[in-house]
């Protein structure tokens, strides 16, 4: 087995940074949905420090959903912009069929791959759609008290095609989707590792995974 350098500095910085910002958001936005901590007598910022940190992760997590965009097209053969498009080549179809097979225990050999997997690939182009909707109807919502351009061109143009209740409902749901992805990116990721004995949890902090020679 060989050690081959997949993902550069800019896409673990960006997993990392949006995996934290999103486990800020998933907390902090159900706190505002639904206050579940009684604040002790005489406090009276909890709902307000929640908010801060909501939108402070919010702009985490603009920030390097940008990143990764540019690094679409700007990264290495494992980051480019091609690879989420398996389904464009023959081979990539072939390869969706056979990581579904191997993720529904109908077949025993694991999904080889340098980079993301031909199914991994469109999961992280659907998840990418996700953020960016994510991103603009929260900014919609906070533009109902930020008027200025940028809040406006950010998301707040929502509010004239979308009803407020309807936007709030759509960021909510995106939210669950995205909690329950987690859960099954970080499960497959584990049986990938195991199945292959590629190093793919520890490639997110070095970089590197294992290729098998032949």
């Amino acid at each position: 087995m060989k050690s081959v350098y997949v993902w550069e500095a800019p896409m673990r910085a960006a997993h990392w940074v949006n995996a934290a910002a999103i486990s800020f958001l998933c907390f902090t936005g159900l706190y505002i949905g639904n206050p579940f901590l009684q604040a002790p007598p005489g406090e009276v910022f909890y709902m307000a420090t929640m908010r801060f940190i909501h939108f402070v992760a919010a702009y985490f997590l603009t920030v390097f959903w940008l990143v990764r965009l540019y690094w679409a097209f700007a990264g290495n053969e494992y980051s480019r912009l091609g690879v989420f498009f398996p389904f464009a080549r023959k081979e990539g179809r072939r390869g969706m069929a056979e990581n579904l097979k191997f993720y529904l225990f109908i077949s025993k050999q694991p999904p080889v791959a340098v980079g993301h997997t031909p199914l991994g690939a469109i999961s992280y182009l659907v998840v990418f759609l996700l953020l960016l909707e994510e991103i603009i109807t929260g900014f919609a919502l906070y533009s109902h008290t930020h008027h200025a351009f940028f809040w406006t061109f950010m998301g707040g143009w929502l509010l004239s095609v979308i009803a407020s209740p309807t936007i709030r409902f759509i960021h909510h749901l995106i939210m669950w989707i995205l909690t329950w992805f987690v859960i099954l990116h970080i499960y497959l990721a584990w049986l990938n590792d195991i199945a292959e004995k590629n190093f793919v949890m520890s490639s997110i902090f070095s970089g590197y995974k294992g290729v098998h020679e032949e």
